[in-house]
């Protein structure tokens, strides 16, 4: 009987600022579309897993939520989620805007990476968006006198530019290890998390100012069809804080919602693949970020 060939393998964290890219990245590094995307800040809520195999390693990456001064209970919480991956991973990815240079939460992240002995890259994202390099050159410099980076990398998750070898760096630095999830297992986040995060897209890409902010999703059943079993019958409820918030999410005649649907439908195929009839509801909750009840029921929970 022969031995199973050694792997590398572990966990790797996705930190950085809001809007800096993390989930554009590891959907890049993936090779498909796990987590949602989006040019709104504060787009990724929850820690995420996305599971990458190959035939020499399994790097279990986990996206968390972009840092951001909390205003409300549900912002504490994203910010405590993130931070609480860190110490429990084989290395930290630190991911940067190359566009922007002057945000002070910088130095949060690089104060509370000191207090770890865990490895970390510096990962600066969106390259391709840089004219002036000398600028870039000096602001990666000012991080790197603040911390000890293992490696820098700069990259464009969008363009996927140096995502492969920034994926064939990370192997490099896993201890070999076991596979912790099946070769065929992309995450391991349940299908109603998966399919709830894709009708959030939505409303993200299709709404302005304060809306995207205040929604969370819930998918109240998904049932097969007793009359025809190749048809998953989905039912989804858009939670917003105000009566005019679900007025706008509804649109006239009902049209924004429409809308809504009919691009989710289409992402919700490919997900599942299969058919698929949706139905989507909106209801008010008032102020539900700052209310523990609320958020734990919505799956914000600080205990996980």
């Amino acid at each position: 009987m022969t031995s199973e060939k050694p792997i590398k393998s572990g966990f790797v964290s996705l930190i950085g600022n809001a809007n800096t890219g993390k989930s554009t990245l590891l959907n890049s590094i993936l090779g498909e579309k796990l987590t949602i995307t989006s040019s709104k800040p504060q787009t990724t809520r929850n820690t995420i897993r996305g599971i990458y195999n190959d035939d020499d390693a399994q790097i279990v990456f986990i996206d968390t939520p972009g840092l951001h001064q909390a205003k409300h209970r549900l912002g504490d919480f994203m910010t405590k989620s993130a931070l609480r991956t860190l110490a429990s991973v084989d290395l930290i990815l630190y991911v940067v805007d190359a566009t922007n240079d002057k945000d002070m939460l910088d130095e949060r992240v690089l104060s509370h990476l000191k207090t770890l002995e865990t490895p970390a890259f510096l990962v600066v994202n969106k390259i391709d968006k840089v004219a002036d390099m000398p600028r870039l050159e000096q602001y990666i410099e000012k991080l790197k006198a603040r911390h000890a980076f293992k490696g820098v990398f700069a990259v464009s998750a969008l363009q996927g530019i140096h995502t492969d070898l920034l994926k064939d760096d990370i192997k490099e630095s896993l201890p070999e290890g076991p596979r912790y999830y099946p070769e065929t297992m992309k995450t391991d986040q349940p299908e109603k998390f998966l399919i709830a995060e894709r009708i959030r897209e939505k409303v993200l890409d299709l709404t302005q100012e304060e809306i995207p902010h205040s929604v969370a999703v819930t998918i109240e059943s998904i049932e097969r069809d007793y009359e025809n079993p190749n048809l998953l019958n989905i039912n989804a409820t858009i939670i917003v804080e105000r009566d005019s918030q679900k007025g706008i999410i509804i649109g006239k005649g009902g049209r924004m919602l429409k809308m809504i649907g009919t691009r989710a439908r289409k992402d919700i195929l490919q997900l599942l693949d299969t058919k698929i009839y949706l139905e989507i509801y909106v209801k008010v909750i008032k102020d539900w970020r700052n209310k523990q009840i609320h958020l734990r029921d919505l799956g914000y929970r600080e205990d996980e």
